[in-house]
């Protein structure tokens, strides 16, 4: 009996250890469930990184610090404004020769540009033969200049310039400071007087333009907002129609092109796919940030003389 009661002892033993086993396996694959789910959160944590990383190239992308970042936008070949990790880094003190400037009257426009310190920025990044380009269109768009402010030091650029006609202006200083991305500062001037009435900015459905003796023709496929964009300009002597196949650098390049949308708020510094080609044809690469109309400037170098052929498309 007593060697009975131990195999009886021994075999519940042994059930109960079974059911323990079953159970650990149900332990098992919930530690397996929190495996995976360590894995699911390794995987979570992945993307998280990945996230990160597209993020970071996102930014690098727009700000030109990527791969390209010497070329300052030169990924997409477009510069826009800076990105939001520098945003709050760097502001513009805009200074006037004269606090209510006349048409035609010489002004000195003085540009500071400081951290969130109020500390001055010493170093930028040559862009294109330039430490920093200036655009300065009229509220319509009529009126376009593209000039280059001095630096001077401390974090100090200067200009003079004369503005046509009383109005408002927008300046956009264009810039790298060094370590960080492509970025712009703007202001608006007004100019005093009895401003010239507006002219409305409508699309053209002929992109073919006759600028200081050349026939310039501008073509755009998928002109579409956020997609990829081809800009072709073909340019051609206007009075036997031969193509113009000596084109000189103008900064750098075969040509610049500035894209400003019809309310001055989104705007595009634009540079050659390939900055030694020397014509007919200049090719740009670029993406519309939103649908709407925006005006086009393209700026190129024949003989001596810099000639800029302005174009207006509406972007679906």
């Amino acid at each position: 009996m007593r060697r009975i009661a131990i195999l009886m002892f021994i075999s519940i033993a042994i059930l109960a250890a079974c059911g323990k086993s079953e159970d650990g396996s149900g332990t098992g694959h919930g530690g397996h469930g929190t495996e995976e789910t360590n894995a699911g959160h390794g995987a979570e944590g992945t993307h998280g990184a990945d996230d990160a990383k597209t993020g970071h190239q996102a930014e690098e992308a727009k700000t030109g610090n990527g791969a390209d970042g010497k070329n300052a936008g030169h990924g997409n070949h477009t510069e826009r404004t800076q990105s939001p990790a520098d945003e709050h880094k760097v502001h513009a003190v805009w200074k006037l020769s004269a606090s209510s400037p006349k048409p035609q009257e010489e002004l000195t426009l003085t540009i500071e540009l400081r951290d969130h310190e109020e500390k001055a920025i010493e170093q930028f990044d040559i862009n294109h033969e330039k430490k920093m380009h200036l655009i300065v269109v009229s509220e319509d768009l009529s009126y376009f200049d593209h000039i280059h402010p001095e630096y001077k030091e401390a974090g100090t650029f200067e200009v003079t310039t004369k503005l046509p006609a009383a109005g408002k202006y927008k300046v956009i200083a264009d810039f790298i400071p060094t370590g960080m991305g492509s970025m712009t500062q703007t202001e608006w001037i007004t100019v005093a007087g009895e401003a010239p009435q507006q002219k409305a900015m409508e699309p053209e459905s002929e992109l073919t333009k006759v600028v200081n003796g050349k026939e310039i023709a501008l073509n755009i496929d998928h002109l579409m907002a956020g997609m990829d964009a081809n800009l072709s300009f073909h340019i051609r002597r206007a009075d036997d129609q031969t193509p113009v196949s000596d084109l000189e650098p103008y900064l750098g390049a075969v040509g610049h092109v500035v894209i400003l949308s019809a309310d001055t708020e989104q705007y595009l510094h634009v540079h050659p796919t390939d900055e030694r080609a020397t014509g007919p044809e200049a090719n740009f690469a670029t993406s519309f940030p939103k649908s709407g109309v925006y005006k086009i400037w393209g700026q190129f170098q024949h003989q001596g003389e810099v000639f800029v052929v302005p174009f207006v498309v509406e972007v679906p």
